[in-house]
């Protein structure tokens, strides 16, 4: 009684603060700090409050971009930073092997119009383990890979021939490449004019050239590998195929394809 009439407030709220001394809106926010975690954790920690919006809209959930990211930030909880760019990728010499058909064209109308492809490397203790991959720039979907010990031309060979496989495109498609002698090869052009494939080539050493496949790769070092050192390939093998196979192509979300998966995107443009 004396402690509402010092502080000027009425007896029904001062008991009602007493016994209930968090709010609502408190409350609510310690619930929706349960379901960011659990989004938080399910992308391995990539994810920011953009797309963990979207994982608790597609839950039913009511909640603003701003309340989920002050939630976030009172929690501690931040997505993987990216690495800076070199200061060198603005700048490279005219292509010389093939055309660059590309052309920095990096957003078709449909699937299978035009793959990029690259060459990334990943430190075990055994040595490198190297990999190569190959997407389709419709909808960011890894649609071929291959990892192996070596840069022997069979590893860019093989993740093409994946691609062929899994895609079977019913027309011609660009392939666009570094200059690397992976792609330089005779075994390349050959499989290329065989499969309906047109290459197409980055300026040497322009990395914007091919900036999709140089974005994946950037994904993957700092969502997955995080400057880690595998204890041996196969251990770095089957957390790469993990990676591809069942986080980036399925579940992860792009901000290039609204806020969904590159399996996602697909399905729903058929």
């Amino acid at each position: 009684m004396t402690m509402c009439r010092v502080l000027k407030i009425a007896r029904a709220g001062y008991y009602a603060w007493l016994y209930e001394p968090e709010s609502q809106r408190t409350k609510e926010d310690k619930r929706l700090l349960l379901l960011i975690r659990s989004s938080y954790d399910a992308s391995y920690g990539i994810y920011g409050y953009r797309r963990i919006t979207l994982d608790l809209r597609e839950l039913g959930e009511c909640c603003s971009q701003n309340r989920v990211h002050r939630i976030m930030k009172a929690n501690g909880i931040a997505a993987v930073r990216g690495y800076k760019r070199h200061k060198s990728y603005r700048y490279g010499r005219p292509s010389i092997a093939m055309p660059n058909h590309l052309n920095r064209e990096f957003t078709v109308a449909a699937p299978d119009k035009a793959w990029v492809t690259d060459i990334t490397y990943i430190r075990t203790w055994q040595g490198w383990l190297y990999l190569a991959i190959v997407l389709d720039l419709y909808s960011r979907k890894v649609v071929g890979w291959s990892m192996k010990s070596t840069l022997a031309k069979d590893i860019v060979l093989d993740a093409l021939l994946m691609a062929v496989w899994r895609r079977r495109p019913h027309s011609s498609v660009i392939i666009h490449s570094d200059q690397g002698s992976q792609y330089s090869s005779g075994d390349w052009q050959k499989f290329c004019q065989r499969h309906n494939l047109t290459p197409s080539m980055s300026r040497r050493g322009n990395c914007w050239d091919n900036a999709v496949a140089e974005s994946f790769f950037s994904s993957l070092k700092k969502e997955r590998v995080k400057k880690r050192i595998y204890k041996t390939r196969e251990m770095a093998r089957a957390d790469v195929f993990d990676y591809i196979e069942m986080f980036y192509n399925r579940i992860r979300r792009h901000t290039h394809l609204g806020g969904v998966s590159p399996e996602v995107f697909e399905a729903a443009s058929k």
